[in-house]
């Protein structure tokens, strides 16, 4: 049976044509490597070499042969190895990530290049999905990981926090409150609300319709929208008016104008899930990926705010 040592002792041999110089070169004693190429000759059932000298040889044409085939093998072997060793170290592979459209207009972007500028060679597949689908993608193994709005309904999944930020007010440009500076969630008893379906979102929704319950009064949803870039479309076609995440500002479109709230206003969360009991090595680094860059974002916000 022929074995990698062989092919790499036959090259050896091969590239020096002197077994003396080939047994140095491999750190090994000569009489054992003649040994070894004379085994590869039996199995093969073909000489390989011409003997010029005692320690001096030639390549037959059947050596030839082998030796063009050993380099493709073991440059093979080389190839296979280091594959295995990047993709255990994460470094290659398919990450599938689910995400809401909140994220996308501040914390995701920046995250996503971070990672490419590390792992520019693992393919990153993006799914929009809202909050209630990222679970049901998660436990389906339709996503590897998911910026989400927590409370989660599965209690199975890893759920670890990264940021939180106030509601603020979207207004179409024209209306009488868009000169204020700072809106009372109060004045928004009488307003028309778009908002998304409870059900695609809950966490988020049930923060929103609280909010104003504690100001005496029920949000009047008159346009539901999934998207959060659809809302804010319509709050511009002035079909009424929105509570966002402070993030959407960063969402400019014409006729739009955001306020930020008095007083107190609920903190929402985006929170990153998986599932415990998958983590794979491409997940594991895009993790510490994600973790860095929340306390960095963390440690510059605090000196922004203590300088």
């Amino acid at each position: 049976m022929i074995e990698l040592r062989h092919l790499r002792y036959f090259v050896a041999v091969a590239e020096e044509l002197h077994f003396n110089r080939a047994a140095e070169r491999l750190h090994i004693a000569q009489p054992p490597l003649s040994q070894q190429i004379k085994q590869l000759e039996t199995e093969l059932g073909v000489e390989l070499f011409y003997r010029r000298t005692k320690r001096q040889v030639q390549l037959t044409e059947a050596g030839q042969v082998l030796l063009q085939a050993a380099y493709r093998i073991l440059a093979q072997i080389e190839q296979a190895m280091s594959d295995t060793q990047r993709a255990g170290k994460g470094e290659t592979g398919t990450l599938t990530i689910g995400f809401t459209s909140t994220v996308v207009y501040d914390v995701l972007p920046a995250i996503l290049s971070q990672y490419r500028e590390q792992f520019p060679n693992v393919n990153l597949v993006l799914q929009e999905l809202t909050t209630t689908q990222q679970e049901e993608a998660l436990q389906n193994h339709q996503i590897e990981v998911g910026f989400c709005h927590p409370p989660l309904k599965e209690d199975s999944l890893q759920l670890e926090s990264i940021l939180q930020e106030p509601l603020v007010v979207a207004l179409p440009e024209t209306h009488p409150l868009a000169s204020k500076t700072t809106i009372p969630v109060s004045s928004l008893a009488h307003e028309s609300f778009i908002l998304f379906p409870r059900h695609l979102g809950p966490g988020l929704y049930d923060q929103i319709v609280s909010f104003c319950q504690q100001s005496n009064f029920n949000p009047k949803v008159t346009q539901e929208a999934v998207q959060m870039q659809t809302i804010i479309g319509l709050v511009s076609a002035k079909m009424g008016i929105a509570l966002v995440p402070a993030s959407l500002q960063n969402l400019q479109r014409t006729g739009v104008v955001y306020k930020p709230l008095q007083g107190e206003t609920p903190q929402v969360e985006v929170a990153i899930a998986w599932r415990a009991e998958i983590v794979s090595p491409v997940l594991h680094e895009f993790l510490k990926v994600v973790r860095l860059y929340i306390k960095e974002k963390y440690d510059y916000n605090n000196c922004l705010d203590s300088c």
